[in-house]
């Protein structure tokens, strides 16, 4: 199993000092010394005050965010969790994401959902009930979109007559994942994508982001099955397609109950089928953040390390 960590802004009440790009390095760096494989950021670019009320969470832009953060790094990977692929043009989509991967030396995962929040579509000028049709065609351009060969494509509110995207991506065939936990997610991971992004959401949760509840690790399980089925029947590797949901939260130091109760916790998703762990530490100030880490790579990342050799 690998880890994700999730930027603190993400969370809830976060400390303002994360917004300054000095502690943005300093924890970004941490997280790759600690073992990390990748750091995310989410996407809200115009959130409703009702949904912030609500417990709704402020971020940067994602792109914005990783490409400084490949600045200031060498290995860690860079994902967006997740990138709504309907509020914008498809080609703009592809041409920033490959430049982030060109200048990240190929370390860009794009995790991508349909989104969810009608009142932010409303405010971007895209209309709500076309997200799933522009989600899938957005999907078809960008992977046209990073061969770096013309593109010819009629879509809904645009039309592409050899347009030709270059530079293209580092990586050939850049990691895509789909986020969200229905059965049309799954659908979309087995035609298109190298990973799937499901949450654990449970009753109105589940009903706020628009998606269907998983509780459980039982579950989860059983829908990773049913997706690695999905794969066989079409001819893939179930084993090429990573699975990266939430882990549970941690204790903050090891060596204690708490911290074997999640390392057993782990042991149970990465038996479940879950590749990558997406983890969330303390938000209350960058300090306490850059101890989380430390911790958290030696107590879990590197007690996993052992696990698997």
């Amino acid at each position: 199993m690998r880890f994700t960590l999730e930027y603190p802004i993400e969370r809830t009440g976060y400390a303002p000092e994360f917004r300054l790009p000095e502690n943005l390095a300093r924890v970004v760096r941490a997280a790759e010394e600690a073992g990390f494989g990748a750091i995310c950021f989410s996407e809200h670019p115009a959130p409703s005050t009702k949904w912030l009320a609500a417990g709704g969470h402020h971020t940067f832009d994602p792109l914005a965010a990783l490409s400084f953060c490949a600045g200031v790094t060498s290995r860690i990977r860079l994902m967006t969790n997740l990138l709504v692929l309907p509020y914008r043009n498809p080609l703009l989509t592809a041409k920033t994401l490959s430049t982030v991967d060109v200048l990240s030396g190929g370390r860009l995962t794009v995790v991508a959902g349909s989104g969810y929040l009608r009142s932010e579509f409303a405010a971007l000028g895209v209309d709500f009930a076309e997200r799933n049709e522009l989600f899938d065609e957005a999907v078809e351009v960008l992977a046209k979109a990073w061969t770096g060969e013309p593109v010819r494509f009629e879509g809904r509110h645009f039309r592409a007559l050899d347009q030709q995207l270059r530079p293209p991506p580092v990586q050939a065939g850049l990691p895509l994942w789909i986020g969200g936990n229905s059965k049309a997610a799954r659908r979309r991971v087995v035609a298109h994508g190298q990973g799937w992004s499901p949450l654990f959401a449970q009753g109105v949760d589940a009903k706020t982001v628009r998606t269907s509840p998983i509780e459980t690790v039982e579950q989860l399980a059983s829908a990773i099955d049913e997706l690695r089925g999905e794969l066989h029947e079409a001819g893939r590797s179930p084993d090429s397609v990573d699975v990266q949901t939430e882990a549970p939260v941690p204790a903050v130091a090891g060596g204690d109950p708490e911290a074997a109760a999640h390392l057993d916790e782990l042991a149970k998703l990465a038996s479940a089928g879950v590749t990558w762990a997406l983890v969330r530490l303390p938000a209350d100030g960058v300090d306490s953040a850059l101890d989380a880490i430390g911790h958290y790579g030696e107590d879990f990342i590197r007690a996993s390390e052992g696990e698997r050799r």
